[in-house]
Parts: C-alpha cells; sequence; structure tokens
C-alpha cells in the first residue's frame, strides 16, 4: 500500500497518471448475488457459479465442494464451498430448487473457476422452483457498482 501511495505521488508531480486496479469480468445477461454467485437463467433451468470478482479475491481454487444431483437449494444458502490456497468459502444458490447437474469436471480440474468463472468454471445447473426470487438479484450494473464499493472499504 505504501508503494502504491508513494508511486501515485510521484506520478501526479510529474503528470503521469495512475491506472486504478482493473475491476473483474462482469457478464451483462447474468444476474448476481451480494455473495458473489451468478446465475444464467434458460428457461426454467439455472447455472450458477462464483463470480470472476469471487475468485479473483480467492486466488488459485484447488478444490471444489459441489452439491449432489437431486438435492434441494434454497436461495441464499450454502450449497457448497470453494477451497482457494488462501481460504475456504461457502457457496450459495442464488436461486431455490432441485440441482440437476453438477460440473464434474471440477473435481479433476478446480482451478476452472479461476480461468474460466462464466463458461467452463460453473457449478451447478438447478431447476428453478421460484422465478420470482431472480427479482431481488443484482443486475450487472449494480453488480460492478457493489464490487467497487466493497473494493474501497478493503
Amino acid at each position: 500500500m505504501a508503494l502504491q501511495l508513494f508511486a501515485s505521488r510521484i506520478s501526479s508531480r510529474f503528470g503521469i497518471s495512475v491506472l486504478p486496479r482493473t475491476f473483474a469480468t462482469v457478464i451483462g445477461d447474468l444476474k448476481y448475488t451480494d455473495s458473489h454467485e451468478w446465475v444464467k437463467v434458460e428457461g426454467n433451468s439455472a447455472t450458477v457459479g462464483i463470480t470472476d470478482h469471487a475468485q479473483d479475491h480467492l486466488g488459485d481454487v484447488v478444490y471444489v465442494e459441489l452439491p449432489e444431483e437431486g438435492a434441494s437449494v434454497t436461495q441464499g444458502s450454502a450449497f457448497g464451498a470453494v477451497e482457494s490456497v488462501k481460504a475456504t468459502s461457502d457457496v450459495n444458490s442464488p436461486v431455490s430448487g432441485k440441482v440437476i447437474e453438477v460440473n464434474k469436471e471440477l473435481a479433476e480440474s478446480p482451478a476452472l473457476i479461476n480461468g474460466h468463472p462464466y463458461e467452463q468454471g460453473w457449478i451447478m445447473k438447478v431447476e428453478i422452483n421460484d422465478s420470482g426470487e431472480l427479482n431481488s438479484l443484482m443486475d450487472s450494473d449494480k453488480y460492478s457498482k457493489f464490487c467497487e464499493e466493497e473494493d474501497a472499504k478493503h
């Protein structure tokens, strides 16, 4: 932090702009939670994963605890966990429903979450019970602003 402050002072003295830390990728057609999960809805099915912002803060993912296929999940409740070199974090479901598929590739390659959080790094697919729950989630603009405000606090 001191080095960053020093660099900022030197650059302003010489009229050089210092770009702030780049923010994580946020995808426009997804919905987001304040605990950094994303959901992509296709009909009555929802694909769920953790956001680029979350994986960036976790660091290298080394293990993913997946839910059981057929299990029920509840919006806002933990269904699994992601373990990284820094910490283990619960993963919460953005929607309530029944788990219809899990990403078995994560057992062998948990780092897919780091490299491709929105593509190959998805965690589960859920048959949605109540599509009205989606109204409580953030769109990409709100989520981007939420992340910026959260990062500014730390």
